[in-house]
Order: C-alpha cells, then structure tokens, then sequence
C-alpha cells in the first residue's frame, strides 16, 4: 500500500503523518511539500527490501525530482527538529476546533476536515466564485478544490494562531453577509 503524504504529512492533521491518525502502516510513504519548510524537496520511505526491489524494478524507480540537494535536506531536517521540538502539531486538533465553531453561515452547508486541512462547502455553486474573489481581495487566502464547485479550502500553516483564525473567518462571514445580500 502506498500513502501519499505529499500534503498531509509534517503535522498539517494533527499527527506528524496523516496514516498515525488512522493507526495504517504503509508499505511506501511519499513525503514532500512541508517537509522542507519551504525548501523544495520530496522522498520516498519504505523498508530496505522494498527500496532494493525499486532500485531495480523499474531502475532507480525509487528517486524523486526534488531529492537529495544538501541545503534543502539540511531545511528538512531543520523543520523536523522544529515540529518535534515545539507545540505546533499538539495544537492543531484546537485550532481545527475553533475552526468548526466559527464556520456557521446560513450559506454554509457543511465544513469537513481533518487537522488543518479544512473544506467548506457551500449550499450553492454560485455562491463560490463570488466569496473566493472577495475573501482573497480583504486578504485572506483560501481556494478552489478542483473536484468540487460549491467548496473551497483552508489550508493555514500550523503556527496560525487563534486571533487569526478568528480574524481569517470573520473576513469569511462578513464576504457571505454580503454575497447574501446580493445574489440571492
């Protein structure tokens, strides 16, 4: 079985990886994008047998694009001993909380998440375009997914903290308010 942890991995649901929450063990785990703090670097973990098998069935079927650059596994292992050595990840499960609390608009029909990876989906599609445009003019980024028309997506870094969660929803509600007002 393999996971891909390209987004969920380095604490973003609560767990340094998304498959302790789910209590799965993979047989290869594919890890990128937080990993590095913003440097650009991916990777493959698995047991040595399944390493030995993929550096040989496909040849060298085990490498990555962004793999291997010393400064970039320098910021990896940097960003590591960071999310190990301080509070981020324990406080995730709070702020995915406050998150659900705060998130109540009659346009608003259902908010789905697990840590900080957070889809809200609205009652109606052409509510969407309207709230995203109006949200990222005030400031507040949130996007599209590409698979569903009526949500969009939070996706904050981990040191987000409470007052900007709340200062990040309000932004959201106050665009709802309006667009209510005006398309409905």
């Amino acid at each position: 079985m393999i996971l891909d942890e390209i987004q969920t991995g380095f604490g973003r649901t609560g767990y340094i990886f998304a498959h302790q929450k789910y209590d799965v063990i993979p047989d290869i785990l594919l890890i990128a994008k937080a990993m590095g703090g913003g440097m650009p670097i991916g990777g493959l973990v698995a047991k040595k047998e399944v390493m030995m098998t993929l550096a040989r069935n496909p040849m060298l079927g085990h490498i990555t694009t962004f793999g291997g650059h010393p400064v970039c596994v320098a910021a990896a292992l940097a960003t590591l001993k960071v999310l190990l050595r301080e509070d981020h990840i324990c406080s995730v499960s709070a702020k995915e909380a406050l998150f659900h609390k705060l998130l109540i608009h009659p346009l608003i029909k259902e908010v789905r998440s697990s840590g900080l990876m957070i889809g809200v989906e609205l009652c109606e599609t052409k509510y969407l375009t309207p709230l995203i445009d109006q949200v990222i003019a005030n400031g507040v980024l949130i996007d599209y997914f590409l698979f569903n028309s009526a949500s969009f997506r939070i996706a904050p870094p981990l040191v987000i903290s409470e007052d900007e969660i709340s200062l990040g929803v309000s932004v959201i509600l106050k665009a709802l308010d309006d667009i209510k007002q005006r398309i409905t």
